[in-house]
């Protein structure tokens, strides 16, 4: 077994088929078919369906331990680089798009001044579809919505948000200076889907204080939540970074009294070891945020005891 191999199967995985995994390797196809071939008779098992050019069970197994493979080597290489130079290599960071919104354009800028040569890869999506990529190597760190009840990864708190209801020009409750939980029995929102940390957490508030939640559509993306209802289609419970202050619209952000706020966090897998890049980027990335995140309104930095600063 050689990296060749393992390269060639995770083209064939990332590609859908061998003449794509070939185009983006810059070779020919049968060197993509030889590869994987050998690697097929080695483990003495079929990795890829030929007719359909996707994986088998036992090919998903393989491109699993490969993409961790790769990112060890990728770290290798990193570290080994920065202890003769300045840190260098590639850093793939996931990033909840509410955050992402204010967080990356300050984060690189940072990275620009202090680790020019650091590649910074930033994956924009929710907790749940950045889960899975960090759990098998496609990304290195992510910052994602907090709790999770996941054992192969670390979580350290960055931020609590406040949440707040935002709601368009001609609902009933757009004139409230703030509401109760339980000004929303029954009222229609735009929630994210059940099963999601989010929506989860407000259900069980609302039902702590013995109402319910209705929802008028549910959306799986916090960022298009919102623009629906900046665009007047109802009226949603969102994080403080969802709606800006300094972002125009018919609309008004309105405090929701006795509703926790959401908690963000910096997750890592437990078993893998950050590259020096990742490192060096984990420590600029907790620095911007306790300098830049009291600014962005109803944003509280964690306290190195856990709890939010004022």
């Amino acid at each position: 077994m050689d990296l060749r191999q393992l390269n060639a199967l995770l083209a064939v995985a990332e590609h859908g088929s061998f003449s794509a995994a070939a185009r983006a390797l810059h070779t020919v196809q049968s060197n993509v078919s030889t590869h994987v071939a050998r690697l097929e008779r080695e483990l003495d098992a079929t990795l890829v369906d030929r007719a359909t050019g996707t994986l088998t069970e036992q090919g998903a197994v393989v491109v699993a331990r490969a993409r961790r493979i790769q990112a060890e080597l990728d770290a290798l290489l990193s570290d080994v680089t920065s202890l003769n130079a300045e840190v260098t290599g590639t850093v793939r960071l996931g990033m909840i798009g509410t955050t992402a919104r204010w967080l990356s354009p300050l984060l690189i800028d940072a990275l620009a001044h202090e680790l020019p040569r650091v590649h910074l890869v930033i994956v924009d999506a929710t907790t749940s579809s950045l889960l899975p990529q960090l759990a098998s190597g496609r990304l290195d760190l992510a910052v994602v919505n907090l709790p999770l009840d996941e054992p192969d990864i670390d979580v350290e708190p960055l931020f609590d948000e406040e949440r707040v209801l935002v709601a368009p020009a001609g609902h009933p409750l757009f004139d409230r200076d703030a509401i109760a939980l339980a000004d929303l029995d029954g009222v229609p929102l735009l929630l994210e889907p059940t099963g999601t940390t989010f929506r989860d957490e407000l259900d069980a508030e609302a039902s702590a204080a013995g109402c319910a939640l209705v929802a008028q559509a549910e959306v799986d993306g916090m960022r298009l939540l919102a623009s629906l209802a900046f665009q007047g289609f109802g009226a949603a419970i969102l994080p403080a970074s969802a709606a800006p202050s300094w972002v125009g619209g018919d609309w008004r952000r309105i405090p929701v009294r006795g509703l926790p706020g959401r908690s963000v966090g910096l997750a890592a897998r437990r078993h893998a070891l950050l590259s020096a890049a990742a490192r060096a980027l984990r420590d600029v990335l907790r620095t911007v945020v306790t300098q830049e995140a009291p600014g962005q309104g109803g944003i509280h930095v964690q306290t190195a005891h856990g709890a939010a600063a004022p």
